[in-house]
């Protein structure tokens, strides 16, 4: 179906110069979605990958554990389509307090967008609406410190931002006016809100993250906050208990693919293209999460037993192990604390969990040294590598 643009161009003047910005016109779509049979199974298909994305937590012994590091992986996962060079290990080695191997900002960045995901979860869980309103609290999380403090944490801009180029006059796309982001936004969040018709959790949550990028109502993190709607959205809806979807990794792969899809809905309301895309997104990344999951419980139980196997020591080392398991990138004395033992019981420990090849030492120090449960980190790391 030809639809032609999904909104309208309006000449501004921005320092200076005249710039054609782009207002987006109110979900959803007009003329309505052309959701044919094809379109409408991938639909389906991508809903049952996230339940049984959402049933793999009754494998996990222990839903946290899996959480703690595969939010972690999201924010390195984002962090590096804005640029970043953080990887996981070093996002895990600064918050044991260690040097991490990039620049500070970077992970900083990092950290940050960890801090704003489990913030905004929180809210969701405690049943607080997708609104203006807590996507703000996220993003003075998101820009609460490093690159980006100075670009108006927690409020929508108050100036003209661009795309592509070195100004608004030269850039590949120009969102709204300051003056409009509130009136976009305003109806962006009644579409959420299922008004003025009900819209299914996967079709809202494509059609939501698009509209969010188009308005770019931040002066900076708008493509984190963008790609962490989606996720609040869908547990929200009900469709996931935990935050266990993530398409960063999913839109790093595919760049080029993503940003044509975004341009294509704007110039000419290619809208069921980006939902076949976006769906396909879905059921991929849903599955290989079920896959890393069950990877992870294997890799528990197999190193448990061999735990469990060793001897007059098994209590101490098993209390060490899991400790292991909460923290994978740990000093001797994190390990002590957590696993309720004496830093000298688990630094013996250690160097057992070592030889049956389980934990890693990676300072090469006598003293202040770190480990990491090298198989754990490696299975959560594929994919991470900077862009």
């Amino acid at each position: 179906m030809q639809r032609g643009p999904t909104g309208t161009w309006r000449t501004e003047t921005s320092s200076g110069e005249a710039v054609r910005a782009f207002i987006p016109s109110p979900l959803p779509p007009k003329p309505p979605l052309s959701i044919n049979s094809v379109l409408q199974n991938t639909l389906d298909d991508a809903l049952l990958s996230l339940g049984r994305l959402d049933s793999v937590t009754l494998l996990l012994p222990d839903t946290r554990l899996f959480l703690y590091t595969y939010v972690r992986k999201e924010a390195v996962l984002s962090s590096q389509i804005e640029g970043t060079q953080s990887s996981l290990s070093d996002l895990l080695t600064f918050e044991a307090d260690e040097s991490p191997g990039v620049p500070l900002d970077d992970v900083t960045e990092v950290s940050n967008y960890v801090a704003a995901l489990e913030w905004g979860m929180a809210e969701v869980w405690r049943g607080f609406p997708i609104s203006g309103r807590l996507l703000r609290e996220v993003h003075s999380r998101l820009l609460s410190s490093g690159r980006g403090a100075d670009k108006l944490p927690g409020e929508f801009r108050r100036s003209q931002n661009w795309i592509g180029g070195t100004r608004p006059g030269n850039a590949a796309f120009v969102p709204p006016p300051p003056f409009e982001i509130a009136p976009c936004f305003g109806a962006l969040e009644r579409f959420i809100h299922d008004d003025p018709v009900r819209t299914s959790p996967v079709l809202k949550a494509a059609l939501a993250h698009v509209q969010f990028e188009t308005i770019h109502p931040f002066l900076d993190g708008n493509g984190r906050v963008g790609r962490l709607l989606i996720t609040l959205l869908l547990c929200a809806e009900g469709v996931l208990k935990d935050p266990m979807l993530y398409l960063s990794l999913y839109f790093k792969e595919h760049r080029a693919e993503y940003y044509a899809h975004l341009t294509a809905v704007r110039e000419t309301g290619d809208w069921e293209a980006w939902i076949e895309f976006f769906a396909n997104g879905v059921r991929e990344t849903a599955s290989a999460a079920v896959d890393t999951a069950q990877r992870l419980v294997s890799l528990f139980a197999r190193d448990r037993e061999r735990v469990l196997m060793s001897g007059r020591t098994a209590n101490s080392l098993l209390r060490v192990f899991d400790a292991l398991r909460e923290r994978p990138i740990p000093t001797a004395a994190t390990l002590s604390e957590r696993g309720a033992v004496s830093l000298p019981t688990a630094n013996r420990m250690l160097a057992q969990l070592q030889t049956l090849g389980i934990a890693a030492e990676l300072t090469g120090r006598k003293r202040d040294r770190l480990f990491s449960y090298a198989e754990y980190v490696r299975i959560l790391s594929e994919g991470t590598t900077p862009l």
